[in-house]
């Protein structure tokens, strides 16, 4: 498939089973580079598989699905190219314990970019300025708050020099107190130009970030728009009942 180099992601038909339960069911969905895409909808509604898809961690059984320019294909063909340029932050911060904030920052880059240990130093560094937390270089994990943890995530994903961000619920592990300080690093993030996939149910963030808000329910995309349109036209009655439950609760 011959996709238009200005896109980041591109998926058709994009099918996926779980044993006898299909998780996806036909998505078709383009990501522009530098684009802001939210993806939300009620839990079991397909959201993380397709993120986890687009990385690699599940395999797609059917349809095609082309990442940063390299074909993903069923049986994991592809993924190690995919990974040298996707980062990828999850529910939970998965740091080593073991090892300082600018060592968990340093590995992946060490092993497998192999650059110059100094040069990888000065960039984890400026990247846990980006994040607000470079007082916090020298601690270990447990020391931090889920916030500044989650922070971390988000910095060392970046210390891999991705050209496209995914986020898996980074905020749902997280006390209310830290969700904000998260949302804005990922806010910041997306001002720079960033291209960015994010599962998430904060619709205040989808209304403030996103360039498009795509609805999930039952392995379909539903419904995708900006979020003005989303929010306020949506389309299908599935997506107004979602919304219906959702925002009342924010």
């Amino acid at each position: 498939m011959n996709e238009s180099p200005n896109l980041a992601i591109a998926c058709r038909g994009l099918e996926k089973w779980f044993d006898t339960f299909q998780a996806l069911r036909g998505i078709d969905l383009d990501v522009k580079s530098g684009e802001r895409i939210v993806i939300c909808g009620p839990s079991g509604s397909g959201k993380s598989t397709l993120i986890r898809c687009f990385n690699g961690l599940e395999h797609h059984d059917a349809g095609s699905l082309v990442v940063a320019g390299t074909q993903l294909g069923t049986h994991g063909e592809g993924v190690e190219a995919v990974r040298r340029d996707v980062g990828m932050v999850f529910q939970q911060f998965n740091l080593f314990p073991h090892l300082t904030i600018l060592e968990n920052l340093c590995l992946a880059p060490l092993w497998v970019q192999k650059r110059p240990k100094k040069d990888i130093e000065d960039q984890a560094m400026e990247y846990l300025r980006r994040v607000k937390i470079p007082e916090q270089a020298h601690k270990y994990p447990a020391q931090l708050s889920g916030g500044q943890q989650q922070r971390v995530a988000i910095a060392r994903a970046l210390c891999m020099n991705p050209r496209i961000m995914l986020f898996d619920e980074p905020t749902s592990a997280l006390d209310p107190e830290m969700i904000k300080e998260v949302l804005d690093v990922m806010s910041e993030l997306a001002a720079s130009g960033m291209t960015m996939v994010c599962v998430t149910h904060e619709m205040g963030f989808a209304r403030q970030v996103a360039d498009r808000v795509v609805f999930m329910d039952k392995g379909e995309i539903v419904e995708a728009a900006p979020p003005e349109e989303f929010f306020n036209r949506p389309q299908s009655e599935r997506t107004k009942l979602f919304l219906a439950q959702v925002l009342q609760h924010t």
